[in-house]
């Protein structure tokens, strides 16, 4: 088995910060020791990697992302060969997909679409949420099997009428199979049907740009949503984790309910801390690039999402990557914004954005890790294995520059899409090398990994639940 020892940096996990030495054997972290015990000069070891003046934190784990997905008459960019490699160059280790049931199909069909999709190709570990497009008697059924397989998470639409819409009987009867079998609902809360009317009416009027995407996609249709999914919850006894919350309405909903002490969670998006309604408003089309859902909002919601990160009301950043190239796929909605397939690219970029809001000022060192590692983890039944650095968990392991500095552009990126979402935007920091689960996949900026090494990752059940 080959041992590995970083020493001479900073380790940083979501509870503490350590100047400390780390020896990885057989894939796994086997012992930290403080710097200034001088044992990691007596470890033998087959690879040393100074880490000194540089961070060691763990991988990121990114719980929402959409290789290969298919979307308003296209597929996302990103096979899971591209986009798990991407995610390596960007610091992340683990990725949660989303496998999708067809209405009409049983989930396993969709389930084993996915898994034959990622076999032998993933660049790093990865696991599925499921997507039911269809509840009935025989999917909640298979919702308790595929609990017991390690597939504990279940995404329901309140948007979408026709592709991927549940309505609130629907909804509610999956959350009552999952109070019982232990699995956790997450929601796109968003008033589909009141937004298709919007839609309607807007391109009626000639209101046909990108940024009309955004206006009749209200805040208050997103905040209603999230209050009646939360509710729901609420009768069903059933936790509730809210994905790619937008709008302060929406967190002040998510809020309100864990103040009551409802199992109830949020996730926000490094594009609705960064990224603003100017973006979708870009002149010759250029805003086709920002569309996503929930969409982008005036730039003032950005500091509840921030403090709602501080707080706790929020407990974790994903990407919700899901990308479109510009040209040949986002294209497809000029003169009707409503064809414009919704997603956007971000899985290399998460961990170097939040990051940057550590330098600026918005959350602590501790708090990023807690937010892009160690909480996805938990929330995904994947902690300590993940998330952490630790004995015993998997040699994730990150060695970050905080003072290197760089320019995200889509000339240097390496997710399969033709413009970047954050184009000449300068950061502070950088990833420089990586592991996953021992083996170097970033080799101080240079991709040494390969398809086939990422394995399916089963998952535990919501680990804040226990």
């Amino acid at each position: 088995m080959s041992r590995t020892v970083i020493h001479g940096g900073l380790v940083i996990t979501a509870s503490d910060e350590i100047h400390a030495d780390v020896l990885i054997e057989g894939g796994r972290i086997v012992a930290l020791a403080a710097h200034a015990s001088g044992a990691a000069e007596s470890w033998s070891a087959d690879r040393r990697i100074d880490a000194t003046g540089k961070y060691v934190i763990p991988g990121g784990v990114d719980a929402h992302t959409h290789m290969e997905m298919p979307f308003g008459g296209t597929y996302a960019a990103d096979t899971f060969e591209t986009g798990t490699r991407a995610a390596a160059w960007g610091g992340t280790t683990t990725i949660v997909d989303f496998a999708i049931q067809s209405v009409g199909h049983a989930v396993r069909e969709g389930l084993d679409a996915w898994y034959a999709k990622a076999d032998g190709k993933c660049a790093i570990d990865y696991a599925f949420h499921m997507i039911l497009s269809d509840v009935n008697e025989s999917t909640l059924k298979e919702m308790d099997l595929l609990v017991s397989e390690g597939v504990t998470s279940f995404k329901l639409f309140m948007a979408y009428p026709g592709v991927f819409y549940s309505n609130d009987g629907q909804i509610l009867r999956a959350m009552q199979r999952a109070s019982h079998n232990g699995g956790l609902i997450m929601m796109h809360a968003e008033n589909g049907i009141a937004i298709d009317v919007l839609v309607e009416q807007a391109l009626a009027e000639g209101r046909t740009d990108p940024r009309y995407h955004g206006d009749v996609r209200k805040v208050a249709l997103e905040a209603e949503a999230t209050h009646r999914a939360i509710q729901l919850a609420r009768v069903a006894g059933s936790p509730l984790y809210v994905v790619h919350v937008s709008a302060d309405e929406a967190v002040a909903e998510v809020a309100a309910a864990r103040h009551k002490g409802l199992p109830v969670f949020g996730e926000t998006c490094p594009q609705y801390l960064f990224l603003s309604t100017d973006n979708l408003a870009e002149p010759d089309f250029e805003g086709a690039k920002y569309v996503c859902s929930t969409p982008l909002r005036p730039r003032e919601h950005q500091e509840a999402l921030w403090r709602g990160l501080r707080n706790n009301e929020l407990q974790v950043v994903s990407t919700d990557h899901c990308p479109f190239c510009f040209s040949g796929q986002k294209e497809m909605g000029r003169g009707d914004f409503s064809k414009i397939p919704n997603g956007m690219p971000g899985v290399e970029n998460r961990m170097d954005l939040l990051h940057q809001a550590v330098v600026d000022g918005h959350i602590s060192r501790r708090r990023w890790i807690e937010i892009a590692c160690a909480s996805p983890a938990r929330m995904f039944g994947l902690y300590p294995k993940k998330g952490t650095i630790a004995p015993g968990a998997d040699a994730d392991v990150v060695i970050y520059d905080p003072a290197a500095e760089q320019t995200i552009s889509a000339e240097t990126h390496h997710m399969n899409v033709d413009y970047s979402a954050y184009e000449g935007r300068r950061i502070t920091g950088q990833v420089e090398t990586v592991l996953s689960r021992g083996e170097v996949v970033i080799d101080e900026r240079k991709f040494t990994g390969r398809p086939g090494h990422g394995s399916y990752t089963p998952r535990a059940t919501c680990q804040y639940l226990d």
